[in-house]
């Protein structure tokens, strides 16, 4: 390696290492993983689908894909006869892109959650292609901070859409996926969920499940999901959907919006399904609950509002309001003292999203290195005093020293 981007690389590492890591969409991998993505499958060019490629010397990527289908099915427990899945988005933005141009027509009507309620910018947000393409109306919360389902009924009589979408990037309760599948059958219209962020949650059965209730009850038609979060695989994106939409849904992927896909990320995706099925992992993601919910106490303890009044999965918000200090300036303040947690719109927020009102707070990065409730309390007390102007970064960075990055 060239050696400023070698001095480049260990810095980064040097500077994962000092740091307590709270980004709620952020985590570690393992070793094999880190393996899988500098494998020799990223010389390899693969256009099309195993089976039905463009360009020859496909047939161990054929197995590999085939594999990492396989491993995404058995994860979730999903039968093949009944559900598909690709493997293949580069990323969480265009897999959800990608379903959007699959199964409505440009100017048609879907119904997605607000940025601001927590929602996620491809959920049709103005700025996004996601909401210049498609005529999304916007659902959020309630005044207490819950997802507001009589507001997505409202909605999905009133304006009869396509496609309703449902999932988070900052809401800290369970989604009652049962409640969003009897609106959208009532309306006839599909239901995608987008788990990316609670995906190694589903997976493990700490969060319920988009795909069906234990009743057997059939939920949504689509469900998304990034890879990289709290399944904590590589950096990627996989689409599930009912056998009768995947066609539209792989077509959609290639050739609609991709060329070849990245192998190595899909080997890497293989291997993180793989771990995702080990009773480690479950214990994993046992463990992320109950750090969430410790750190969130312990912060309320020490005056911070946390919006819905506290968490049920990997993260929570805190409205700084009566803090008296912006969420940008807080991320600011944290980073400072080697604690890094992004700042975050929150529901009605009076101030703009560059510098809003809050930040985000989430466990899965720091759980992954070994720490525990014990290890929460004391974080808590260091985001109290670093964001109250003391200097905390010697501590900061000696706890997460105590617990190595994979």
């Amino acid at each position: 390696m060239d050696k400023q981007l070698d001095k480049l690389n260990k810095l980064e590492d040097k500077r994962q290492l000092e740091t307590i890591n709270l980004i709620a969409s952020e985590n570690y991998v393992s070793p094999a993983i880190r393996e899988a993505m500098s494998s020799r499958l990223t010389n390899k060019y693969s256009e099309g689908y195993p089976g039905a490629r463009y360009y020859p010397g496909n047939q161990y990527v054929d197995e590999v894909e085939t594999l990492a289908q396989k491993e995404a099915l058995k994860t979730f427990n999903l039968k093949n006869s009944t559900w598909g899945v690709n493997v293949q988005p580069y990323s969480g933005s265009p897999a959800n892109f990608a379903v959007y141009a699959a199964v409505l027509e440009k100017n048609d009507t879907a119904l997605g959650m607000a940025l601001s309620s927590g929602g996620h910018l491809t959920h049709g947000f103005k700025v996004s292609h996601s909401g210049r393409f498609f005529n999304f109306f916007q659902y959020g919360v309630d005044k207490n901070g819950l997802l507001n389902y009589e507001e997505v009924e409202n909605l999905a009589q009133k304006y009869k859409p396509r496609l309703i979408v449902c999932g988070a990037s900052a809401y800290s309760r369970i989604i009652n996926f049962i409640k969003l599948s009897k609106i959208a059958k009532k309306y006839n219209t599909l239901l995608m969920v987008d788990i990316a962020h609670i995906a190694g949650l589903v997976a493990t059965g700490v969060h319920p499940s988009p795909f069906s209730a234990k009743s057997g009850q059939a939920l949504a038609d689509i469900v998304t999901t990034t890879t990289h979060k709290t399944l904590r695989g590589p950096r990627g994106a996989i689409i599930f959907g009912r056998a009768e939409l995947m066609p539209a849904i792989n077509k959609s992927i290639f050739p609609g919006h991709q060329g070849g896909p990245h192998n190595h990320q899909t080997l890497a995706i293989a291997q993180a399904f793989i771990e995702a099925q080990t009773p480690k992992f479950k214990q994993y993601t046992v463990q992320i609950i109950k750090n969430t919910k410790t750190l969130a106490k312990e912060l309320q303890k020490l005056n911070f509002n946390i919006v819905s009044g506290g968490t049920d999965n990997h993260l929570f918000l805190l409205d700084l309001t009566n803090k008296g200090v912006s969420g940008g300036d807080a991320e600011k303040l944290l980073e400072k003292n080697n604690i890094i947690a992004n700042r975050n719109t929150v529901p009605n927020d009076p101030r703009k999203p560059f510098d809003p009102s809050g930040i985000r707070i989430g466990t899965p990065a720091c759980t992954t290195r070994g720490m525990k409730e014990k290890e929460m309390k004391k974080i808590a007390q260091l985001i109290d005093k670093a964001l109250c102007g003391q200097d905390v970064k010697n501590e900061a960075k000696k706890l997460a020293m105590e617990f190595p990055t994979p």
